[in-house]
């Protein structure tokens, strides 16, 4: 029954989160309720013992997108531009299709609530990581590389010429 509480309240933060996002008028907070939606999809892997996918989410997505995100916000430059409008004359067909997607979704969780529940998985951490520091190490490693090489490119290009 905890289980069950604790999952409902993640997925809410993470609904809540993605909600602020499309809904804030301040860019910054945007980015601060992108870590939150981010937070709360941890939480979810967290309620559903997916340990890997729950410490991957935090390290990478909450602990470095949504830090680099906030970064870009604030290097962007002037003030004014973080105060830009977000909703455009769009937002009628949007809503439209997330009621319709919302549906759908709504449909089949039910098709699926009829399946049995079994026990907790056991963690199944360590094959990965005996896989990303064995066998997969080198590949791992130059996307680390590929990374930061488009990291340095984002600052470089965004750097203004000095004349």
């Amino acid at each position: 029954m905890m289980e069950a509480i604790a999952f409902y309240v993640m997925a809410a933060v993470a609904v809540a989160g993605a909600l602020l996002v499309v809904s804030l008028r301040n860019t910054v907070h945007s980015a601060l309720a992108l870590g939150l939606s981010l937070a709360g999809v941890a939480g979810v892997f967290a309620c559903l013992s997916a340990d890997f996918l729950f410490a991957a989410q935090l390290l990478i997505y909450v602990g470095g997108i949504a830090v680099l995100i906030v970064f870009v916000v604030m290097l962007l430059g002037r003030t004014s531009d973080l105060h830009l409008r977000q909703v455009n004359e769009q937002w009628a067909a949007a809503a439209l299709v997330c009621a319709i997607t919302g549906a759908g979704l709504w449909r089949l969780t039910a098709f699926f609530s009829a399946a049995p529940g079994g026990a907790p998985h056991a963690a199944q951490t360590r094959p990965i990581g005996l896989l990303m520091l064995g066998e997969y190490a080198l590949p791992f490693e130059l996307i680390s590389l590929v990374l930061l090489a488009a990291l340095l490119g984002a600052i470089f290009f965004s750097k203004k010429e000095l004349s």
